[in-house]
């Protein structure tokens, strides 16, 4: 969770029965408004002067639909069923123009449903667009949403949290905002899956109460029954967050395969013991030679381990991290895996995934890890504190947990953004998707351990019709027009490429407008290289729009990027040293609005966003100062 949305936290209490169900049709029901009190239909508006506007809804639908205005400031809509845990939702309700809009759940089967909301002015044009209905159909009009990556319906999402697999089905819940698609009012949104490609949308699982917004965790199957909700039961592990009672760590479980859970009665389960501020995104695992669950949670600059023989009662075992990897940080989402080192299981190794916002080589958030040892008491790093291991090269890849309960594979999902310009990206209705599922890996190199994280082997799924372009060689360039016919803008590409001793050799992905993502191995300075300086729209915002840390007004970013023009518009790179051999096998996917690079089985991993304002449809393959050679080149149209 990124410190800049950290402060806008408020002391609010939970909306129960504000689940969203996403279904059919939406409905329309004009509400007109001449006067300080107005009915038409079932809803009675009543002003109250720009402090507060009631509405009085008898017999409700289903649903009251909401007008949405990104640029407004946020309204507080809250349902008042005379509860006291009844919470006002922060929401951008429409003052003269109208994006999209959102469902408001009313409570089934009353007879009545009363609304409070403030800070909206009297005269503003969601009075005249609010509406009812008994379904909500999500008609999706925005150019850049994913063909094949998971995103939202609608809303905001980042942090994926709580993976786990079971009974045939990967549970992906995620940070999720349903009243808008900027960041605010964080659920736990809830996907499924049979094979990493197809997901299922269901309703929210976890939404606010008393404690607070519903940060980032983690579930777990409780195959021993330690928590007394029954063998295999799902219990989930999460933050909650307020100002008034800071960030602390509660603890839900389901019944029904993560469909639905009860929060523990006696939440929280874990506060920090010296008062901490940044508290929060609870890992939990089994470790098996202490036969005990134990749990790792971010705390500022380091990680926190404690243990439990129940997961109720937890006990400090250690910190590790003041000092370590990118400096200054803060710590968050962790993860915490144990991985064979080059596939033999004699020889294990701990890693600690560790996601930091700011720290990225180019700005903003990343994901950085350490390997080492643990004996159920404290975690040993086998590098120094200065030593920096990028599990991703790109800018848009943080936030990266694992699925538990997997087995053999270990399988992480990150968050396909970055948090200095997240909320101005040039979406509406949904915002925020995740990256492709990777399986992690450990090689060595150079006596040196790293993490490889390589795109799931279930992607092949996607693809539905190949190109075979062959074999070819060259000193200048060579340029494949009309990729595909009626590209929609999810394609792959798969390569080997031998390239020139000394020069440079790479593809560029072109429109017909001449926007470019450009993607090259320069072996002079041994880099990989993604550069989006002109691959579409570059400026996301004004400057004072990006969400820039203190710490990063210095020019290091400026000085490690390539080709700096602005924060978004910008080259990242990763070095070629991290692979063998003098040929790379490249795997480049792109859908939309992302490319995602792995070289050598995701021995690099780079993942990048784009915007570009028609499909990338052709190619340019390109070599100087010698000649390059590109073997086994095919494209693959991708699709569900």
């Amino acid at each position: 969770m990124n410190q800049h949305f950290k402060s806008r936290l408020k002391d609010n209490h939970i909306m129960k029965r504000n689940n969203i169900s996403i279904m059919a049709l939406t409905a329309a029901l004009t509400v007109s408004m001449n006067s300080c009190k107005q009915q038409e239909g079932n809803i009675t508006i009543e002003h109250k002067g720009d402090s507060l506007t009631v509405l009085t809804i008898k017999n409700p639908s289903k649903y009251l639909i909401l007008p949405i205005q990104e640029s407004c400031d946020e309204g507080k809509v809250k349902l008042d069923t005379g509860d006291a845990a009844d919470t006002q939702m922060d929401i951008r309700l429409a003052i003269d123009s109208t994006d999209y809009f959102v469902p408001f759940e009313l409570p089934a089967g009353a007879k009545e449903a009363v609304i409070e909301i403030a800070k909206v002015p009297s005269d503003a044009s969601c009075w005249k667009n609010i509406s009812l209905a008994d379904t909500f159909e999500v008609k999706n009009t925005d150019y850049y949403r994913p063909i094949y990556h998971h995103t939202p319906l609608y809303g905001w999402m980042n942090d994926a949290n709580g993976l786990v697999f079971k009974d045939g089905e990967y549970h992906l819940y995620y940070q999720y905002n349903p009243y808008g698609s900027k960041w605010g009012n964080m659920h736990w949104g809830h996907s499924v899956s049979k094979d990493l490609v197809h997901w299922d949308h269901l309703k929210p699982a976890i939404a606010r109460d008393t404690l607070g917004h519903i940060f980032s965790g983690s579930t777990v199957v409780d195959k021993y029954n330690s928590a007394g909700y029954g063998k295999d039961a799902i219990i989930a592990f999460y933050t909650s967050a307020s100002d008034k009672y800071g960030q602390i760590q509660c603890m839900a479980y389901s019944t029904d395969n993560g469909r639905t859970y009860t929060k523990y009665e006696k939440n929280p389960i874990l506060t920090p013991f010296d008062g901490l501020k940044d508290f929060r995104d609870p890992k939990v695992f089994w470790y098996e030679p202490a036969n005990k669950w134990y749990m790792i949670v971010s705390a500022d600059k380091e990680m926190r381990f404690y243990s439990s023989d129940n997961m109720k009662d937890w006990e400090y075992q250690s910190g590790f991290g003041k000092g370590y990897g990118i400096q200054p940080n803060q710590f968050e989402c962790p993860d915490f895996v144990q991985l064979p080192v080059d596939g033999n299981k004699d020889k294990m190794k701990w890693v600690m995934i560790v996601n930091v916002n700011p720290g990225c080589l180019f700005g903003g958030s990343a994901t950085e890890y350490f390997v080492g040892e643990f004996d159920g008491k404290q975690f040993k790093c086998d590098n120094k504190p200065e030593v920096v291991k990028w599990l991703d090269y790109g800018k848009d890849h943080y936030a990266t947990v694992c699925f538990s309960n997997t087995g053999d594979r270990t399988i992480a999902v990150p968050w396909m953004s970055n948090w200095q310009y997240a909320n101005i990206t040039p979406i509406r209705q949904h915002r925020g998707a995740n990256a492709l599922p990777r399986e992690l890996s450990l090689y060595t190199k150079d006596g040196e351990i790293y993490m490889a994280a390589n795109a799931v082997a279930e992607t092949k799924a996607l693809r539905k019709s190949t190109k075979d372009l062959g074999t070819f060689a060259t000193s200048s360039e060579k340029t494949v027009e009309n990729l595909f016919a009626n590209n929609d803008g999810a394609f792959e590409i798969e390569m080997d490429v031998t390239p020139c001793k000394t020069g440079i050799a790479g593809i560029e992905l072109t429109n017909s407008k001449n926007e470019k993502a450009k993607i090259y191995l320069d072996m002079k300075s041994g880099k990989l290289v993604m550069d989006r300086t002109q691959s579409g729209i570059t400026e996301l915002g004004k400057l004072e729009e990006y969400n820039v840390h203190e710490k990063e007004t210095d020019d290091f970013r400026k000085r490690l990027s390539i080709n700096y023009v602005n924060d978004f518009a910008l080259g990242t790179w990763a070095p070629l040293s991290l692979c063998n051999g003098k040929t790379y096998h490249l795997d480049i996917f792109v859908d939309k609005c992302s490319v995602e690079i792995f070289v050598d089985g995701g021995r690099i991993a780079m993942t990048n966003l784009v915007f570009p304002t028609e499909p990338y449809n052709a190619v340019r393959f390109f070599s100087n100062e010698g000649e390059s050679k590109f073997s086994s080149v095919k494209a693959y149209k991708l699709g569900l």
